[in-house]
């Protein structure tokens, strides 16, 4: 045990012992400072919880922020951290508190930008999957939930790019740059319903054979046609929210990371460079992504 896994050990007997909390408060304290300690981890090498400055807390929530973790969440991390730092300034351990002036973000008026697992299910409950378009949608909000991808990886997404036997997508992101991420198996079983029940009965265009989500025409879907399909089953759902493709991405990665998954691998599978060690560390074994997304999605075996 590192020292700084020592920090938190004794943290969370400190909270158990003496605060007499919950074991619900004393699980979430302890990851969301693990969440910390991954960040260090990734951006801050050689850097320990006692030599963390205000500016390197303010990195780490910008960090979180980038991934996708929304206001509420970002709130309840400082407020854990703020705790585990009042700790280490009880027990001599630290002389200055680098979340003390710290603040909350304020949370926005507006309606939050991610979906609860209770309304994804809602929504793709309400699909009616007794039409073409009906199914085609499903797998698309499915894949979109699965694997947290952008909206131009969905709609350039290629049928040689599916490795359901591996239970992996390859997809083109930014820059050209091709990752592996796992899928699970509800998305996998609604997009095959698509291609073996609807895509094989559409005229193809010449130069979309390979594309996986095509329009009534045979050709590949647009983004503002993935955005309408959004619109409209959001509507259809009775949600109110305002909700748009990159919402679940967003819910992907909150929903990983509130459960306690690994920052690295959540970064990993939606394609984001770390911001001053791109290159320096390898990438994640894959085996070590699909056992992540296998612990930590609600929808993997749903």
């Amino acid at each position: 045990m590192t020292i700084e896994e020592e920090y938190i050990q004794d943290f969370t007997n400190y909270l158990k012992l003496e605060k007499g909390s919950s074991k619900n408060t004393i699980d979430n304290y302890a990851r969301d400072v693990r969440k910390l300690l991954q960040y260090m981890d990734i951006e801050l090498a050689n850097k320990s919880f006692k030599h963390l400055s205000k500016k390197d807390i303010q990195a780490f929530l910008k960090f979180l922020h980038e991934l996708g973790l929304n206001e509420h969440s970002q709130a309840r991390i400082i407020s854990g951290l703020k705790g585990f730092y009042k700790f280490l300034n009880l027990e001599n351990i630290v002389k200055e508190n680098p979340v003390e002036l710290i603040e909350a973000p304020k949370l926005s008026r507006k309606l939050p930008d991610t979906l609860s697992y209770q309304e994804i299910q809602q929504l793709i409950e309400s699909i009616d999957m007794s039409t073409d378009e009906g199914i085609r949608n499903r797998a698309i909000i499915e894949t979109l939930y699965s694997c947290g991808v952008r909206v131009s990886e969905l709609t350039n997404l290629k049928r040689a790019h599916l490795f359901f036997d591996a239970d992996f997508i390859k997809v083109i992101g930014k820059g050209n740059k091709e990752r592996l991420i796992p899928i699970g198996r509800e998305a996998q079983k609604f997009i095959k319903m698509y291609i073996e029940e609807v895509r094989v009965h559409i005229p193809i265009k010449k130069g979309h054979e390979s594309t996986v989500f095509l329009n009534r025409r045979g050709s590949s879907l647009s983004r503002v046609m993935i955005f309408y399909i959004i619109k409209e089953a959001i509507r259809h759902s009775g949600i109110k929210k305002n909700v748009s493709p990159h919402t679940f991405r967003h819910s992907f990665a909150t929903h990983l990371i509130e459960g306690g998954a690994d920052l690295r691998a959540v970064q990993e599978m939606l394609g984001h460079s770390s911001i001053t060690t791109t290159e320096i560390y390898t990438h994640l074994d894959q085996s070590y992504l699909q056992e992540t997304i296998a612990q930590f999605h609600p929808r993997h075996h749903a």
